[in-house]
């Protein structure tokens, strides 16, 4: 058994990269909050911007209110995705509030529009949910409550651009389900159960067409009057 350890440690040595094998500890290693959010990086951007993958939401320039929200959501197990419930399982608020913070405030330039292969009309009914809403099934315009460029408002409402079609999907079906929940009044349960399925196709894929706006900021808060009470967003 002593031999077999020896062998394994010996074939691990071998694909290890040699500047990691070679690698000595620094006497003073990174400690900034910037040097501790690289871990992010690799899903979420370096500056926040997303990437090209699907399920990795931007996080650069949401409310600071909204961010906060969902890393309580992770830590405490009320949104479930087990890398970010693992990451911040033992982090306080305090430490929490800065990470939201700093997303908060970045603006870096956006990801390119995604090119949709969804018809006219399937673009067309999107954006007359997003803008309109739908009435006959008591849907509001998603800019009622996400603002008139789609770039939310303070202090918790996130803005809906700069997202990729199936991340807005995932989580409108995940509210759909409950396996997202917001504070009572949950306004998204209930948006995102009176759509179909189509609608949902065509309301993420008409958001995930828009370009982020040259002021990606949130409106202030107060600054719509909003078509429904939700629990996420104090009064």
């Amino acid at each position: 058994m002593r031999r077999l350890r020896w062998v394994m440690v010996l074939i691990a040595m071998t694909f290890l990269p040699m500047s990691l094998v070679s690698a000595q500890p620094t006497d003073h290693p990174p400690d900034t909050l910037d040097a501790r959010l690289r871990a992010c990086a690799a899903c979420h951007g370096d500056q926040g911007q997303g990437t090209e993958n699907d399920y990795f939401p931007r996080l650069a320039g949401k409310p600071a209110g909204y961010l906060m929200n969902q890393l309580v959501a992770f830590r405490d197990g009320r949104r479930r995705y087990p890398p970010m419930n693992y990451l911040l399982e033992y982090l306080p608020d305090a430490y929490l509030q800065q990470i939201a913070d700093h997303y908060a405030g970045l603006r870096p330039p956006p990801l390119a529009p995604a090119i949709t292969d969804v018809s006219e009309a399937v673009l067309a009914r999107g954006q007359a949910i997003v803008t309109q809403g739908d009435t006959a099934h008591g849907v509001p315009a998603c800019s009622g409550c996400h603002g008139p460029t789609l770039t939310g408002m303070e202090p918790a409402i996130p803005g809906l651009v700069g997202l990729h079609a199936g991340y807005i999907s995932a989580q409108l079906g995940a509210f759909r389900y409950g396996t997202r929940t917001a504070p009572n009044p949950d306004c998204m349960q209930f948006i995102a159960a009176s759509l179909t399925e189509n609608d949902v196709t065509a309301v993420a894929a008409w958001l995930a067409s828009r370009p982020v706006p040259a002021d990606s900021s949130p409106v202030p808060r107060g600054s719509l009057a909003m078509p429904m009470a939700c629990g996420s967003e104090p009064h």
